[in-house]
């Protein structure tokens, strides 16, 4: 049976992802994102569900850290996940709760409702949702914001459900692997590259021009900095398209030359199954007929 290792603990969305990316598969908890990277790497899984992204706090830095570092892995599969949470506390709890835990993402998402139904109580921060839950039924805490999956794994009382400050609040998770392979593109498709670019004037730009030359559509970009190197700094692009098509490898080839280093970190279905918008003359048919004109010049078959 394929092993796929999750940030953990059990009971968090991650979890919920993962039962949603690799239906079927045995599935195991880890302690730390970069853990999850590490079992893939070491072959003690098969493959890794991680968060990458969330709609209100945005990107999830130890996801792309860890991309960056060790041997690479590739997405082959995302899930998007609506985030709403549930609060659960012990029976014997205090009524209303005098604290309350989660991990600081999850305290972010819900800090409107806390204000309104808890506002006595005091915020506790946590290592994870589960990991609240686990400080409730250890008594450190009175309650506790976690994912409705926590549920099945911790014995506690429901104090709410369906919580969440913003009703369209999702995160993005992937499901990671040892390069082979890839996803059959779908015409919605998404690809993800890491570029360390020269610090110097118009760096930046020069990397977005390559794209928007092209009429690819970038769907998000975050810096981080390259440790041990002040001032320099790594760009991690997700823009529609896939690696197979003939106008996202002659970006990729562009990008190429313009950095110091590029990693490719994996080209799959979109998991809201958007299709890429294609501009007149930015379609694959485009780029593969001038790719034919110029060898047709180079034959010496037109002039």
């Amino acid at each position: 049976m394929v092993r796929i290792a999750f940030f953990g603990p059990e009971g968090t969305f991650t979890e919920q992802a993962a039962r949603n990316l690799a239906c079927g598969d045995q599935l195991f908890p880890v302690e730390t994102i970069p853990a999850a990277f590490d079992a893939v790497r070491s072959g003690a899984a098969e493959g890794a569900c991680v968060p990458v992204e969330n709609s209100v706090e945005g990107p999830v830095t130890a996801t792309l850290d860890s991309a960056v570092t060790g041997d690479p892995l590739v997405a082959v599969a995302e899930a998007l996940l609506p985030i709403r949470f549930s609060v659960l506390t012990r029976a014997d709890a205090p009524d209303p709760p005098r604290t309350v835990a989660s991990h600081p993402h999850a305290l972010a998402q819900v800090r409107g409702w806390l204000e309104e139904h808890l506002p006595g109580a005091e915020h506790r921060v946590a290592s994870s949702t589960a990991g609240a839950a686990v400080g409730v039924l250890e008594g450190r805490y009175d309650a506790a914001v976690v994912a409705p999956v926590a549920v099945e794994h911790y014995p506690l009382r429901v104090l709410a459900t369906d919580v969440a400050d913003l009703a369209d609040a999702r995160t993005r998770f992937l499901l990671l692997r040892r390069p082979g392979g890839l996803p059959e593109p779908t015409g919605a498709d998404r690809t993800s590259i890491v570029v360390a670019a020269a610090n110097r004037t118009g760096s930046l730009a020069g990397l977005l021009a390559e794209l928007a030359m092209r009429g690819i559509n970038l769907t998000r970009l975050d810096a981080r900095p390259v440790k041990g190197d002040y001032g320099t700094y790594r760009f991690f692009f997700d823009f529609e398209g896939h690696v197979a098509e003939p106008r996202i490898a002659d970006a990729l080839a562009a990008l190429r030359r313009r950095s110091t280093e590029v990693r490719f970190l994996g080209s799959h279905p979109r998991a809201d199954g958007v299709a890429a918008t294609l501009e007149p003359g930015a379609g694959n048919d485009d780029f593969a007929a001038a790719d034919a004109w110029v060898e047709a010049v180079r034959k010496g078959e037109l002039a």
